[in-house]
């Protein structure tokens, strides 16, 4: 996707076109967690056979929505770049309107946490980007959201193992559930994968949903993260 300049609506109209079919849709959103998958797993997860898949993610790729790269004799697929993963996540703002409805425990876990891409979202992810943003770690600078040393030192004092941060910015990401900020971009996913790595959250089978620790809940609440 080219974001150098506003789309014309032939380019809306192809969009739209490619997001319309449900088996493409369903491709899209099992790579929303920014895996990389094989045609055979995104052909299970759309419900079509292998033939019709390949021909959808071909339209996927020109459409310039998935890239694509090959290891061995296998072929992964993945979303292009973070900025789809945000335009997916965006469009459920839409639905806003619409009645929905009850909500299922799987929802409740989704929206509590979830990965965005990479990144930390749903009610856990705007709160912890509330919290640095809140005690002045989180800066903006030229390039995106910055942390600030005194911020990397308080992560890392609760057992954080973060990378040089210097060099990493994030990106204010809008939550579709929580219709707030999450901190997304390089530095969101550094983040995030730190806190994965300290088993402060921990991937649900089957899903975006990340179930927090104890253990990870009371280091975020030393810092100032409540879900209250």
């Amino acid at each position: 996707m080219d974001d150098t300049a506003p789309l014309n609506r032939y380019q809306l109209a192809e969009l739209g076109s490619l997001l319309a079919e449900p088996a493409r849709a369903a491709m899209l959103l099992a790579l929303v967690d920014g895996t990389s998958r094989p045609a055979g797993e995104l052909a299970h997860a759309a419900g079509v056979a292998p033939a019709t898949a390949s021909a959808h993610l071909r339209r996927l790729l020109d459409g310039g929505l998935l890239a694509a790269y090959a290891q061995g004799r296998h072929r992964y697929y993945r979303l292009a770049d973070e900025r789809v993963a945000a335009m997916l996540e965006s469009l459920s703002l839409a639905r806003s309107a619409a009645p929905r409805p009850l909500p299922t425990r799987a929802d409740a876990k989704l929206r509590r946490a979830r990965c965005c891409y990479r990144h930390l979202a749903g009610t856990l992810g705007v709160a912890f980007c509330a919290t640095l943003l809140r005690r002045d770690w989180l800066q903006t600078g030229s390039r995106g959201l910055f942390l600030r040393p005194d911020g990397a030192a308080a992560l890392a004092a609760t057992g954080l193992e973060l990378a040089d941060v210097s060099q990493l910015y994030g990106r204010s990401c809008l939550d579709w559930t929580e219709r707030r900020m999450h901190l997304g971009g390089p530095l969101g996913v550094m983040l995030t994968s730190a806190m994965l790595q300290a088993g402060w959250l921990r991937p649900l089978p089957h899903g975006r949903a990340l179930q927090p620790s104890a253990g990870g809940l009371r280091q975020l609440g030393i810092l100032g993260v409540s879900l209250e």
